[in-house]
């Protein structure tokens, strides 16, 4: 893992991606912003959103050097595994929640899975947890 090329200043922000009620509690809680370079740090996914418009806001996301943690429902991250996947530099850090409807499973979380398959030398995490 490697976070070449970046330099961290100053505190970083969170990225959010996911339903309306998990994006709208951050939102509300202070994290949500319009950078003028950037634009919004939060995208809401709905029944509509396509997968390609996922994929472009994790990728411009996680090559922003302002966001230190990208928080992204479990549920949505399933349709850009692949992504979250090869994504392999610490800052950001990518962080699977659970949403109001869908509960986390920790089989599905892909760096939980990396960080048993370290530590346990398995995939099997249902005698882990």
């Amino acid at each position: 893992m490697s976070n070449k090329g970046i330099r961290v200043k100053g505190s970083l922000a969170f990225g959010v991606i996911g339903d309306e009620p998990t994006v709208t509690g951050f939102l509300l809680s202070g994290v949500g912003e319009r950078h003028p370079k950037f634009g919004d740090n939060f995208l809401i996914v709905d029944k509509d959103t396509s997968k390609t418009a996922i994929e472009e806001k994790f990728k411009i996301l996680t090559k922003r050097d302002d966001i230190g943690i990208i928080l992204i429902n479990q549920s949505v991250a399933k349709d850009i595994r692949e992504l979250i996947t090869a994504h392999e530099a610490v800052i950001p850090t990518i962080l699977e929640i659970p949403s109001k409807d869908i509960p986390y499973d920790p089989s599905e979380d892909s760096i939980l899975i990396l960080a048993a398959r370290q530590l346990y030398g398995t995939d099997n995490l249902s005698d882990k947890f």
